[in-house]
């Protein structure tokens, strides 16, 4: 388990900004996750990532260090973009911080580093959209190189990107030293750390989404971690087939049966907990319109569809999340996007805010899950740690190594 090259009993054991002493007017290399909606306006929509990174910009405000973020936006492949240009994120961010943010417009050169060197303490710099460069995704020495040269130190405050070995995030951390986690990075590592290596129990986890195939790793690590798992979203009729019921119309893989079935096989060898829908909303059709009826989880007939859990299984998931100590969330267990057959995902929702009330760790991971509880309108602070890297804290999860924290120096 590469793990505990992070995180030792929750605490992470990569140095932290917080490490660093005497960073007055040295300028700072801070690698932010900005990927943020815009409308048809180029006005940001959903400014939570922007958010994230404020108390990591802040404290290098007020400890006096020159700070010069880089961040990607979108996917332009490494040409310029002008609708993927990083201008109205630098206008929420100074209405955000309330000081002008300087917006540059590229990322590296000469001409960036004259920009630059006008910057006094306490300054606030945006470098242009980092994948306008081909090098960016390749991990381009090169470019990671001309990173390097426009500070004196780097931070990764990105944990929604570090499950990627680019240029900004893993790079440039070869030709630039200390290389430390922002107080968001270090949040995610002690909370998620913490949650694998020594949770409060009963600790159960809530694994939803369409595919078993992008969850598999995930599945696997947590049977060794978990008192209960629950299991919902599509996933689920790939489950139900592999035993030999009939699942109609619903979504399948039918080359992950056999591992479906080994995932009930070692959580039976384990003696963990396995909850998997007893009876489920059926519909005929994949709309809000759509005739709907309630069966058994065995029998779903032929023209029909499974799209969320049934009244009796939203009671036996609540029993569970109730008595939980420590939850992991990490998907929806229906298609809580049609208000129709949204009601499985906001219970679940519902009881996970619940138990946060009295006293257990809740930690909600994934994009659907965060866009769940905000169609629902429960407040983020319902819940202990909304993770802000999907791909991100599912690897982490899976136990695999990120190399943009593997980077880091240790403490």
């Amino acid at each position: 388990m590469k793990i505990n090259i992070y995180v030792l009993k929750g605490v992470s054991m990569k140095k932290s900004v917080r490490d660093l002493s005497d960073i007055r007017g040295k300028r700072a290399l801070v690698r932010v996750d900005f990927n943020v909606p815009l409308d048809e306006k180029l006005n940001v929509t959903d400014d939570t990532r922007i958010k994230a990174a404020l108390p990591t910009i802040n404290y290098l405000r007020e400890q006096g260090a020159k700070i010069i973020l880089v961040a990607h936006f979108g996917r332009p492949k490494g040409e310029v973009k002008d609708d993927l240009r990083l201008d109205p994120v630098a206008k929420r961010l100074s209405e955000l911080l309330n000081v002008p943010v300087m917006k540059l417009d590229e990322s590296v050169g000469e001409e960036v580093k004259a920009k630059l060197s006008v910057l006094k303490d306490g300054d606030v710099a945006l470098l242009e959209n980092i994948r306008f460069h081909a090098g960016e995704t390749k991990n381009d020495p090169e470019l990671a190189k001309q990173l390097a040269e426009l500070a004196d130190f780097y931070v990764n405050d990105a944990f929604g990107a570090a499950h990627r070995a680019h240029s900004s995030t893993e790079g440039v951390t070869k030709y630039l030293s200390p290389a430390v986690s922002g107080l968001l990075m270090e949040k995610e590592l002690n909370m998620l750390g913490k949650l694998l290596e020594n949770p409060e129990r009963p600790f159960i986890a809530i694994v939803g989404g369409s595919k078993v195939s992008t969850k598999i790793g995930v599945l696997e690590n947590l049977l060794n971690k978990v008192d209960t798992l629950i299991l919902g979203g599509g996933m689920t009729y790939t489950f139900m087939k592999a035993q030999g019921y009939s699942i109609g119309n619903s979504i399948v893989e039918d080359d992950k049966l056999d591992i479906a079935l080994d995932l009930l096989k070692k959580a039976k060898e384990k003696n963990v907990g396995f909850v998997i829908a007893k009876d489920i909303v059926i519909a005929d059709k994949f709309s809000n319109d759509a005739n709907i009826k309630i069966v058994s989880s065995k029998e779903i007939p032929d023209g029909w569809e499974g799209v969320d859990i049934g009244p009796d299984t939203r009671e036996e998931i609540m029993q569970v999340v109730l008595n939980a100590k420590t939850i992991l969330w990490n998907g929806p267990v229906g298609v809580f996007e049609i208000d129709k057959f949204a009601g499985g995902t906001r219970s679940v929702a519902q009881n996970v805010a619940d138990a946060t009330k009295h006293g257990a760790v809740s930690v909600l991971g994934g994009g659907d899950t965060v866009a769940a509880i905000e169609k629902f309108k429960i407040p983020a602070e319902s819940f202990t740690h909304i993770s802000t890297g999907g791909g991100a804290s599912l690897e982490f999860i899976e136990g695999k190594e990120l190399p943009g924290v593997a980077a880091l120096d240790n403490k």
